[in-house]
Order: structure tokens, then C-alpha cells, then sequence
């Protein structure tokens, strides 16, 4: 199974919260952005539908594969 881990951060003159090198919006306050990054984790672990996606490879083949929507990630949030 995933894991992603959500990291509070000072970023663009306050603070966001980080996942890899993503960053999202900034917020005002540390607590700001703690309360959305809960939000987020909270929010990726929902279960969803089962769907077909489809995507080119490098060399130009088309790949269709299941994407099971009950297969979520675990999350934390640190800072």
C-alpha cells in the first residue's frame, strides 16, 4: 500500500503543506495550513469508483489498465 505524508512547511512568505515536492497553496498561519493538510489526508483515503484509465507510453503504445478505487493510500501529517 501508499503512503503519503503530508509536511507543514514556511513556503511564499507563510505556510503550506508538502508532499514530495508539491506544495499547496499558502496560508496565513501554521494552523491554517495544519487544518487543510488533515483535510487532504482525510480526503485521499475515501474510497472511490473503480474506473479504466488509459495513458501513452513513451514509444507511442496505448496501455488501458483498471484502476481500482478502493486501493487509497495511507496518510499522516507531520509539523
Amino acid at each position: 500500500m501508499a503512503h503519503v505524508t503530508y509536511r507543514i512547511v514556511e513556503h511564499d512568505g507563510g505556510w503550506a503543506y508538502r508532499s514530495g515536492d508539491t506544495y499547496s497553496e499558502t496560508f496565513p498561519s501554521h494552523d491554517a495550513a495544519k487544518a487543510a493538510a488533515v483535510r487532504a489526508a482525510r480526503e485521499q483515503k475515501v474510497p472511490d469508483q473503480t474506473a479504466a484509465i488509459e495513458y501513452e507510453t513513451a514509444n507511442g503504445e496505448w496501455i488501458t489498465e483498471s484502476a481500482d478505487g478502493h486501493d487509497r493510500p495511507s496518510t499522516d501529517v507531520e509539523g
